[in-house]
């Protein structure tokens, strides 16, 4: 053996002791294929009914999407009162009701770091009608406790080591918050707490003097503070469901009226940015917003974009005029709040839309589906108003956003088709495992309203089939079930199958990384998206191995907690496996320097059956130094199959 041929394969040694590290976690079930054939592309499907409506919902398991309503009069019940929260499985399109105990009408939620599911806040105890209950401790038409001051929590902790697909979960109480938030905002911090933002304390169109919370505060609790923020307090009257995120630098992003600010919540001070171009976007404005996906492309830079709202000025939010009427924005735009203090023009809406949702799709693009194109969120009693709602002209039509296409390119609607469901005030949507997205709720009454009302309460859940739904999909083998924040890679096989009969194909996949976040009120709060960095070696039997790196050594840039991971290839995905990001457990994170990823190479099969590769470390030599080649070539899959060993390959040396 020539010092070449042994120096690549001391390479291949090294090589082959990171993969064996890695491949001596624990990994996830393969997954398979959609349970769902000849899907219809591009449109929506109606399969089940949601038992409450669906005014917050959330993917809590791989099965089950956990659904959230305020208190009224819906038909099901549960302990002797209405039911208002519900949980619906996604193999029997079904469920069962649950009792959330306090009135959770317009509360927010987040996941924490430990898997465990929360939703904050909400509203008073209320009688039929929606008015105040003679009492808030509960009885009465709906014995509904105050939510005001509510913490309620799902049992869904650790739900990759025990997941509660055995209708053993239930909402439980804790300890109340100091102040009452109705419309507050969640977002999960790097630690796996979350921060808590705003609100108010009886509700209303809009937010007022009187009842402002212009505040935010930690759970769990750490110092007890309850800290004030200045464009909390200078955006009224519309300052709730601020919008929120936190940023890669550990700053958090604010959003509220036409306002926007970086806080620092471990200095407690806020740095003004520029103002909101064109349109507000907070509710009941209620535009569309989220962050676009964090890619090795654009550097891991968090760029958010705002689609829709309504350009009205804080004077014009008063429902004593026909704002049913009044057209929603169609108006897009861009900041990238690490770099930039400003805002950029990005490709308009076709129409105006109020009460949208951006859901993150798993190929990298973005569906925008739900809403109205005039009006805004909200319902009253005016005589102005669609039987109680303030908004009219529901845009029933999806459109897609590639973040990759050139400006004026963006949004497209090729082979898509229209819902049939109106999805208004209260309405949510968000991905599922299988690629396809759920969609479920419109209420914008005060009550239960099914009888001669243009908008009625609404139980129907649909599915939402993407192009890709009904393509062959790969089955990985490999995802680790919990991801770290730096550390080793790890390996993943993809058979010829699995790469549409191409090996080549290995070239064009992604491992990407989803949180799908807690929708409410045109929010998916806490949702993003992250591509891992991956190389490969492509096998001559068509099939490849992706050496798939862990997290980046940052959490601000993908929160702790539960997650979906999905392998696409050539813009088809896998179905999402769930997996635990972080520890596990609150707290500071543990990181470590990532591993340096192994140079991607593709071997081919020749018409006398040799290997070469496409790559310079193969070249196009022939000889020892090929033969090296083909051995390095062959460790991922052999590794995997469990046909060599450390001791075998020290044989070589």
């Amino acid at each position: 053996m020539d010092r070449t041929h042994r120096r690549n394969v001391r390479a291949a040694a090294l090589a082959l002791s990171l993969f064996a590290s890695a491949y001596a976690q624990s990994t996830v079930t393969k997954p398979g294929q959609p349970s769902k054939t000849n899907a219809p592309l591009g449109q929506f499907e109606i399969v089940g009914d949601s038992i409450v409506s669906a005014q917050q919902l959330f993917l809590g398991t791989l099965d089950k999407v956990y659904i959230v309503d305020k208190v009224e009069a819906n038909p099901t019940k549960v302990n002797g009162h209405p039911a208002w929260a519900a949980e619906y499985s996604l193999s029997k399109n079904g469920g069962r009701p649950m009792d959330i105990v306090t009135n959770s009408f317009c509360a927010g939620g987040t996941v924490l770091g430990n898997g465990t599911w929360l939703n904050v806040g909400g509203n008073q105890a209320v009688k039929k009608g929606g008015d105040p209950a003679d009492s808030q401790t509960g009885g009465g038409d709906y014995d509904d406790p105050d939510g005001g001051k509510s913490y309620v929590q799902c049992l869904i902790s650790c739900a990759l080591i025990n997941p509660c697909d055995d209708e053993s979960c239930e909402w439980t109480m804790t300890a109340p918050m100091t102040t009452r938030r109705w419309y507050p905002t969640l977002e999960t911090l790097e630690d796996g707490s979350a921060i808590i933002l705003g609100g108010c304390d009886w509700g209303g169109y809009v937010n007022s003097a009187d009842q402002d919370n212009p505040t935010w505060e930690i759970f769990p609790p750490t110092d007890g503070d309850v800290v004030k923020s200045d464009i909390l307090s200078t955006t009224l009257p519309v300052n709730l469901f601020p919008l929120t995120w936190l940023l890669p630098s550990g700053k958090i992003f604010l959003q509220s009226n036409w306002k926007t600010a970086l806080l620092d919540y471990k200095a407690k001070a806020e740095t003004p940015l520029d103002d909101m171009l064109d349109a507000v976007r907070v509710y009941p404005a209620s535009g569309g917003s989220t962050m676009l996906p964090l890619t090795p492309d654009n550097n891991y830079t968090a760029t958010l974009l705002f689609c829709g709202g309504s350009n009205l000025q804080s004077d014009q939010w008063k429902p004593d005029w026909n704002i049913a009427a009044y057209n929603a924005s169609t108006s897009c735009v861009r900041i990238t709040p690490d770099e930039s203090s400003s805002y950029v023009q990005d490709d308009p809406l076709p129409e105006g839309r109020s009460m949208g949702n951006l859901i993150l799709l798993p190929n990298g693009k973005i569906l925008m589906l739900n809403g109205a194109e005039t009006g805004t969120a909200g319902y009253g009693t005016q005589d102005w108003t669609l039987n109680e709602s303030y908004a009219d002209n529901p845009v029933l039509m999806p459109i897609i956003y590639d973040p990759s296409a050139a400006k004026g390119k963006r949004w497209s609607r090729d082979g898509l088709s229209p819902s049939t469901v109106p999805r208004m005030y209260h309405s949510g949507a968000t991905l599922l495992p299988d690629g396809s997205v759920f969609v479920s709720g419109s209420n914008p009454h005060a009550d239960y309203a099914v009888d001669n009302v243009k908008f009625p309460t609404e139980y129907r859940v649909e599915y939402f089939y993407p192009s890709y739904y009904n393509e062959r999909r790969p089955e990985p083998q490999g995802i680790l079930s919990t991801l770290s924040y730096g550390g080793d890679y790890f390996n993943v096989t993809l058979t010829k199958d699995d790469l549409a009969g191409d090996v080549n194909n290995v070239k064009k996949t992604k491992v990407v990384v989803i949180r799908t976040g807690f929708s409410t009120h045109a929010m998916n709060m806490g949702q993003r998206m992250l591509e891992l960095q991956t190389s490969y070696t492509g096998h001559s039997d068509g099939g490849a191995t992706l050496h798939v790196s862990q997290l980046p050594a940052n959490p601000a840039m993908f929160q702790p907690g539960p997650a979906l991971v999905f392998v696409v290839v050539d813009g088809v995905p896998s179905v999402g496996v769930q997996v635990m990001i972080g520890s596990g457990k609150l707290g500071t994170q543990p990181t470590t320097t990532l591993a340096v990823l192994p140079t991607s190479q593709v071997a081919a099969e020749s018409s006398d059956n040799s290997t070469s590769g496409d790559n310079s470390a193969q070249g196009s030599n022939n000889g020892d130094k090929n033969s090296a080649g083909a051995v390095y070539t062959s460790i991922p899959s052999l590794l995997v199959a469990g046909t060599i060993s450390l001791s075998l390959l020290s044989s070589l040396l």
